[in-house]
Formats: structure tokens, sequence, C-alpha cells
């Protein structure tokens, strides 16, 4: 079994990808995306995103980061991509969940599930311009309002040379609103020659083997489940229905978390206090931490009530 943490805008950045690969054993993490419009990006944008590549396209703790990139230009997607991996990037993934409604308005993310023709043209102009050792991967919703496209949309995945497809379990219209339709990518799965991936609401070790069974994949990607329960990773692994962490033990983690890089001392502050917030769902503590900190504005007085 493969589990990867999730691409999810603005909440697993490099700080949130350092913490969790940290404490738990995921195979691989993707990036936030990169939007490409019309032109190359500079370097500094790729090492904002992603600055694992400047030590081998690795978290500290070892776990391979693929780039991810959103767009619509299959020329400007496969000449960022060739710069990503001169770059480091061990592997390239492509963006066709993502529900925003500013990135849908544009012709990104999700709103292209309604072409598979044009899906089928970026990923295989990406694969086309990236060495063959290098994997290509995709991701994708059931669809954007309806289902109507996404066996095309993943044959058109497949057909274009993806490596692997991760499929999150709802459509656009679905947004994040439980439940996640597991048992819909399991035709998807039958149907495809190369690897799928399921995705959504996998929040403990009893969603992770329904979704495997219901799905018929047998690798997963976690997105809030993984920061909500830092060592999700463990206890999946484990068959474990608890956190296996406790609270003392995550201390350390929230400390290293606060003395991430980060622009601003405000921005961290309030990026912990999101964080803290997803943690109360598991752990009690998180409250009373939540509510001795919630009105501080400096890392130092926050680390002080950790202890």
């Amino acid at each position: 079994m493969k589990l990867i943490l999730a691409p999810m805008e603005g909440l697993t950045d490099p700080i949130m990808r350092d913490v969790l690969t940290h404490v738990g054993s995921f195979d691989w993490c993707v990036t936030e995306f990169i939007r490409v419009t019309n032109s190359i990006l500079p370097d500094h944008v790729y090492y904002n995103y992603c600055p694992e590549l400047k030590s081998n396209g690795c978290t500290a703790a070892g776990t391979p980061v693929h780039v991810q990139f959103l767009g619509n230009d299959a020329f400007m997607l496969a000449e960022n991509a060739k710069r990503a991996v001169a770059l480091g990037a061990p592997a390239i993934d492509l963006n066709f969940g993502c529900p925003a409604k500013t990135v849908n308005k544009h012709k990104g993310g999700a709103i292209l599930l309604d072409e598979p023709d044009v899906i089928h043209e970026l990923v295989k102009a990406v694969r086309q311009a990236v060495p063959s050792h290098i994997p290509i991967s995709a991701k994708m919703r059931l669809g954007y309002l309806d289902e109507n496209h996404t066996l095309e949309n993943a044959h058109a995945i497949e057909d274009a040379g993806a490596n692997w497809l991760t499929v999150h379990a709802r459509t656009k219209a679905d947004g994040y609103t439980p439940p996640a339709y597991w048992e819909k990518i399991y035709p998807i799965q039958e149907a495809l020659k190369i690897n799928v991936i399921a995705n959504g609401e996998i929040w403990n070790n009893q969603h992770a083997k329904a979704c495997i069974e219901q799905s018929g994949c047998q690798d997963l990607m976690i997105g809030r489940g993984a920061v909500t329960t830092p060592d999700l990773t463990q206890c999946i692994r484990k068959g474990s229905n608890e956190a296996l962490m406790q609270w003392k033990d995550l201390v350390e983690l929230q400390i290293r978390f606060l003395n991430g890089q980060s622009k601003t001392e405000l921005g961290m502050v309030g990026r912990y206090k999101q964080w803290l917030g997803m943690m109360s769902k598991a752990y009690p503590e998180a409250k009373q931490v939540w509510n001795n900190v919630k009105r501080l504005k400096q890392i130092d007085e926050i680390i002080e009530q950790l202890y």
C-alpha cells in the first residue's frame, strides 16, 4: 500500500509537508498547484512552492515531493514541467480537480473535465516534453457538474501516457461536502491499466479500509485527515482506529511548525491557528490550547503555552 500526502492549496505548504513527513510514513507528497498561464515561470516561483528542489526533491525526512501544475496551455505546461524537472522535480502531476470558482472561470482545474480531448492534449504534451524516466501523473474528480465524462477523462489521461491517476471521489459540484463516493472509483480502476489512487474523506483507519474495499484501489491519497491526525499514515499501516501519538509528542511537532520559514510572523501565527483548529477534531487538548492562544500574535508567546 502506498500512502500519499495530498496537494491542498493554503494547507499542505512546504512547512506542513516538512512536519507531516517528519512524523508520517508517506511514500510521496505533492505540492500545492503552480498556476501556468502564458510564460515560463522564473526559478524563484518553483523554489517558493517547492523549496525541496534544493534538497534532491525531498523533504528533510527524505520524502519525495512531486510538483503539481494547473493550466490549459499545452505548450506552456510542457515547458514549465521541463524546467521543474531540470531544477530537480522527481515527478510532475497535473491538476484537473481544483473546484475553485476563480480557477474554473479561467478554464483551469475541474472545469476541464467537460473536455476530455483537451485533458488528453495537456497530459500528452507534458509527457512528451519530460524525460521518460520522470513519472507524469494527473489528479481528477469524478466530473465537473456531472459524471458524464468520468471514464472518458480517465482513458484520456492514460492514453496520453500518464503513469498513474489519482481520483477524488466527488464532482466539482459536490465540493468537499461528505460523503466521498469511493465506490464510483471502482469502474475507473477496473477500466484502466495504469494504477489508480483513491482520494477523499479518509479521516481514519476505518475510512481507509472502507475506501480500499469500495474503490478497489490499493493506494490512497490523504489530505485533511493527515493534517488533523498527523500520524494517520502510521495508524493506517498498523491498523489502529485511534491516533497513536499522544498530545505531548505533538508539542515538539507544533514547535517545529512554528519555527518554519514564513514571510511574516503574523502569517505563521494564522497558519498555526488554522492547523490547531483542525487538530481539535482529534485531540481535546488542542481545544484548550486554542482557548489559550486565540488572541496571541507572537510565536514565542504561543510556544510558551504549549509547555
